[in-house]
């Protein structure tokens, strides 16, 4: 099957590196993305949208030949969101969705700005802003690797309302990897309809995977990652 990988913020297609290789020797197809303004530290992201984000998944999905099948979207973290908006645009073309530490956004909401934004692009931020727990795995080297690879999110991207207007994306089935926090905390938040993860409670087959790690499994546990993704490219496939 086709798989389209979405990365979080601060995040390019190259993260994916050490999952890609896994997903291929299974006999998938993986397309890692590089969102609209994340090639380079230097592009310009001022006007960037989380709508572009969002058109360029779109765009990637309409690339591919229906005729080779449906595809799976996996979207790590803020990706999460992309992937849902992109699942309600073309509902009929996606199989299965893959949240990897991430959450579908429901409509009308957006990011509530956790971190600075500098000059309408959000830095990686000092490690203190994160919790332990995000950051398991990461020894002192791999956080300098990130660091040193990271490029600024576009404000807009991460921010502006989500729109959604399809509710067959609900009919498309999900699998959460949970990462920093367990699948048994992600359903008492959901069982109280907290509202970051309140769009779980609408969709209709849900899966729970427990991956125990920090938020970025593609650099610390990236086979593990890959051997989490695969049953749902499976199920897709057949």
């Amino acid at each position: 099957m086709d798989i389209i990988l979405i990365p979080g913020m601060w995040l390019d297609a190259a993260s994916w590196e050490k999952v890609v290789p896994a997903l291929e020797k299974a006999g998938h197809r993986a397309h890692p993305l590089t969102l609209p303004g994340m090639a380079s530290r230097d592009a310009d992201r001022s006007r960037i949208t989380r709508r572009d984000h969002v058109d360029a998944v779109v765009a990637a999905i309409d690339s591919l030949d229906p005729a080779d099948g449906k595809v799976i979207l996996v979207g790590h973290s803020a990706g999460g969101a992309i992937a849902h908006a992109a699942v309600d645009a073309r509902p009929d073309r996606v199989a299965h969705v893959v949240y990897v530490g991430g959450f579908p956004l429901a409509d009308g909401e957006g990011d509530p700005g956790e971190y600075p934004a500098v000059n309408g692009e959000v830095p990686l931020p000092d490690w203190s802003a994160f919790e332990e727990a995000d950051l398991a795995g990461l020894d002192d080297a791999a956080r300098a690797e990130f660091r040193e690879r990271a490029v600024p999110s576009p404000e807009r991207a991460t921010r502006d309302p989500q729109r959604l207007t399809d509710e067959r994306r609900y009919d498309v089935p999900i699998t959460v990897i949970c990462t920093e926090y367990t699948s048994a905390m992600l359903k008492g938040w959901i069982g109280r309809e907290l509202a970051p993860v309140r769009e779980f409670t609408r969709i209709r087959d849900v899966e729970y995977v427990d991956l125990p790690t920090g938020h970025w499994p593609q650099f610390t546990r990236p086979d593990d990652l890959a051997r989490a993704i695969l049953p749902s490219a499976d199920r897709g496939r057949s």
